[in-house]
């Protein structure tokens, strides 16, 4: 039984490991980027800090070793005014000439920020010797995620955000920014994606303000516009089946698509409930749920873990390993979402 958990300081090298398998702005493999995540995760939780814009939360799952075998991640608000999500917007556009009777459809990339933008999830690494796993630690991180979000709703933006990997070459790069960004920029991929994870001013000032014609740009490039890689395929099923679709948006470094949906919307979320733990544990069989232990503030940690689950006259039943796991303890209240 995996246990998710509120990442803390220990967690750096764990965190390392994993973010060596992405490296990306929300997961970069740079111990000191990575401790700013943990400490700020940390007093995220903590409700030490009191910016809610800045709030960020960090789980892990952690394996009966205690290993740290996958991590994921909640931004409470991507896109402020010191630093706007920043994106393309995707449109069409015709046109056609009468005098030689020709029609055109052309998908068409504008620039565009978000200054108060939606809540992102992202950071999802699963250790590749994990995946496939029974367990389905890469779920599970993921529900974990919408679980905290329907239990803390004010804490949220409306909208939830995620940005999702495109295609990438065997060497790691992006065929959409050899085509596009580095033209204008200078900057390989690699260099341009971390110098963003500091500053993305040099989008603003070096990107074209005005609206660039995909067609402008090789033809195998304007085929990967809006599409994501074969290990992001199951995240992208998942996320359509709990209610996301594509906004129109891409990203502007690779390309990548992003999706969006109504935090009130998901399903998951409409799914939430609350029960007290019963005294009596589960006996025999139950659907299988994600339970959590969630102080609202405080030193108190949070929890959560996959297992049976039944409510039956207001009371949660649980396995006792389970609410072992847990730590919590009979007429305490926790939370859970169905696991399907």
């Amino acid at each position: 039984m995996l246990l998710l958990r509120d990442a803390q300081p220990g967690d750096l090298e764990g965190l390392r490991a994993l973010a060596r398998h992405l490296d990306t702005v929300n997961l970069p493999d740079q111990p000191p980027a990575l401790r700013r995540i943990l400490a700020r995760s940390r007093a995220s939780f903590g409700g030490a800090e009191r910016d809610p814009r800045r709030r960020q939360y960090v789980f892990v799952a952690e394996d009966e070793r205690g290993r740290v075998v996958g991590t994921s991640m909640v931004i409470a608000q991507h896109g402020t005014r010191e630093s706007p999500c920043t994106f393309f917007q995707v449109s069409e556009r015709e046109h056609y000439s009468s005098t030689l009777d020709r029609h055109f459809r052309h998908r068409v990339l504008s620039l565009g920020f978000h200054f108060d933008g939606p809540t992102e999830i992202g950071g999802l690494v699963v250790d590749p010797r994990r995946r496939g796993a029974p367990e389905q630690p890469g779920k599970q991180l993921s529900y974990v995620r919408f679980l905290y979000l329907a239990a803390f709703p004010a804490r949220f933006r409306e909208t939830v955000l995620a940005e999702l990997m495109p295609p990438l070459t065997p060497d790691g790069r992006s065929a959409f920014w050899e085509a596009f960004g580095r033209r204008f920029t200078g900057l390989d991929y690699q260099v341009a994606d971390k110098l963003s994870r500091e500053n993305k001013e040099f989008i603003q000032q070096l990107f074209p303000p005005f609206d660039v014609y995909a067609s402008l740009l090789p033809r195998g490039v304007q085929r990967l516009l809006g599409t994501v890689g074969p290990a992001t395929r199951p995240a992208e099923r998942l996320l359509s089946r709990l209610g996301f679709r594509f906004a129109g948006r891409i990203d502007p470094f690779d390309g990548g698509p992003h999706y969006e949906a109504r935090l009130a919307d998901v399903t998951l979320v409409r799914a939430h409930r609350v029960a007290r733990l019963a005294a009596r544990p589960l006996a025999g069989d139950a659907p299988e749920a994600l339970v959590a232990r969630l102080p609202a503030r405080g030193p108190s940690r949070f929890r959560a873990v996959r297992t049976r689950a039944w409510i039956r006259a207001g009371a949660l039943h649980l396995p006792a390993e389970a609410a072992a796991r847990l730590g919590a303890r009979a007429g305490e209240p926790l939370h859970l979402v169905p696991f399907e």
